[in-house]
């Protein structure tokens, strides 16, 4: 279940009518980092929406009433066995997009960053990660500008919208 609003009330929502109703939700967004390298993740062919598209470190929904930084921790192991990271927030942003199917994404998502050493180990998840990369953050956004359709609606809006909120001082040096 998904802590959604509905008639203007939180509550919990199935996963599914969440998207097919394009209601606001609750999520998750994780990028990790490695001075200005970013671990980024293809998508998992499976997945309902936006398979074999590349995304962030990770994202999801929390569970109801659970805490967004615990969430962040907990996706990052479970979707690509990294242990020992502890992101911290660093926005807030919302938005709707049409992400295949006649599914809408229309999120509230905490955004959080960790920063780790060249070595960390990932281990993804085969059911959630197709594969994992690491791309300097500008080359990245350059990337997602020449090929959008490569790239998940939300990492789209991520970088052509709130590279700068998001990144801080990584990008305001550049």
């Amino acid at each position: 279940m998904v802590p959604a609003w509905v008639d203007g009330r939180l509550q919990p929502v199935g996963k599914l009518e969440v998207h097919q109703r394009g209601l606001r939700h609750k999520a998750v967004s994780v990028f990790v980092i490695d001075g200005s390298r970013v671990l980024i993740q293809q998508r998992a062919l499976s997945k309902y929406h936006t398979p074999g598209l590349w995304a962030n470190t990770c994202c999801t929904h929390p569970r109801w009433d659970e805490d967004p930084a615990a969430c962040a921790v907990r996706r990052l192991r479970e979707e690509l066995g990294i242990a020992g990271l502890f992101p911290a927030f660093a926005d807030r942003v919302e938005y709707r997009a049409e992400v295949g199917n006649g599914l809408i994404e229309h999120e509230l998502v905490d955004i959080f960053v960790a920063e780790t050493a060249p070595d960390l180990p990932v281990q993804p998840n085969p059911d959630e990660v197709a594969a994992v990369r690491w791309v300097d953050l500008y080359d990245l956004a350059a990337e997602v500008a020449r090929n959008p359709e490569k790239f998940t609606p939300w990492l789209r809006i991520y970088l052509g919208e709130h590279m700068h909120r998001i990144f801080g001082s990584l990008v305001s040096g550049r």
